[in-house]
């Protein structure tokens, strides 16, 4: 009996040990044409573009240069420099993040997130897999109805000039 008790604690510190977290990165990582190590992302990205990239974060509101950008462009991965975002198809939310209301089709990859009751579409680059925001229907109405909500640090913008 002490035998079977000591086996039900060892396996479920083994199974503690694997957090929803690591299994998140695990499925971020599959099918992906970019596929680098936690290492390698680490050494490329800065310590915030990192968090939001590879582990989901969500970076504070407000706080993104890129989140009053309004210059012609492109708005590309940060992590691979794919191009997700024209920059016509920005527009101002008000709610403190770069917010586009249509993607460049291909460039990103979507999945579903049930988070306290509810369904979130989440988006990634359809690239390297890094997270990028969540999509929600509250975009501008004239267009596509969609606002893609994008951490700035999951951006780089490169303007038409370059």
């Amino acid at each position: 009996m002490k035998y079977l008790g000591m086996l039900m604690i060892c396996g479920s510190i083994l199974i503690s040990c694997n957090s929803p977290a690591q299994k998140k990165m695990e499925s971020i990582k599959d099918g992906f044409k970019i596929s680098k190590s936690d290492a390698e992302w680490k050494s490329e990205l800065d310590p915030a573009a990192y968090r939001v990239l590879r582990e989901e974060g969500t970076e504070r509101a407000f706080s993104s240069p890129l989140n009053d950008n309004y210059e012609a462009g492109i708005y590309v991965c940060a992590g691979c420099g794919i191009p997700l975002f024209k920059s016509d198809t920005k527009f101002d939310s008000g709610t403190g993040w770069p917010s586009f209301d249509q993607e460049i089709s291909g460039n990103v990859a979507f999945k579903t997130q049930k988070s306290f009751g509810s369904t979130i579409l989440e988006e990634h680059c359809a690239n390297c897999g890094g997270h990028l925001g969540h999509v929600f229907n509250d975009g501008p109405q004239e267009t596509t109805g969609k606002r893609h909500c994008v951490n700035g640090v999951a951006l780089k913008f490169i303007p038409n000039n370059e």
